[in-house]
């Protein structure tokens, strides 16, 4: 598995959320990966567009390399994720999809849905997103023909 340490990651969650983005930053933490929080640290009710808004604009403007959105479902943070032309969130409910996001569509955001999987899930989701790398090649032409312009 390839060594992340050096990656600055932006992390953006709701309420339904916050528990399983704890966990992840203490991992990516231990393993000495920059991170940059725009989620809420509370129960509390939220809305989600207000944390992923800031994080997607971070990861396209560069100041992030990858993305983590997190929320109960994972639809609707990945959905505003998307909204950004720079932006490719994939929602990620098992490993091999967040693998193949990167591989094949050179996702650089993973939606989380908090309340369907484990934490445990999450973060196995979470590193492979991290430690795969865009494939290139046929995917590349692909990937350019879905920004709209």
């Amino acid at each position: 598995m390839k060594d992340f340490k050096d990656l600055t990651v932006g992390i953006c969650n709701d309420h339904a959320g916050v528990e399983v983005k704890n966990f992840i930053v203490k991992k990516l933490e231990e393993k000495g990966v920059t991170i940059s929080n725009f989620g809420t640290d509370t129960t509390d009710s939220c809305d989600y567009p207000d944390f992923a808004h800031p994080m997607a604009l971070a990861v396209e403007e560069g100041k992030c390399d990858m993305g983590i959105a997190i929320c109960g479902t994972g639809n609707g943070i990945s959905m505003t994720c998307n909204k950004h032309q720079g932006i490719r969130a994939a929602l990620s409910w098992e490993v091999e999809i967040a693998r193949l996001a990167r591989e094949h569509n050179n996702a650089n955001v993973v939606g989380i849905p908090a309340r369907f999987i484990s934490i445990e899930k999450a973060w196995e989701i979470v590193e492979a997103f991290l430690s795969t790398d865009f494939e290139g090649g046929r995917h590349e032409a692909r990937v350019a023909k879905i920004p709209v312009k």
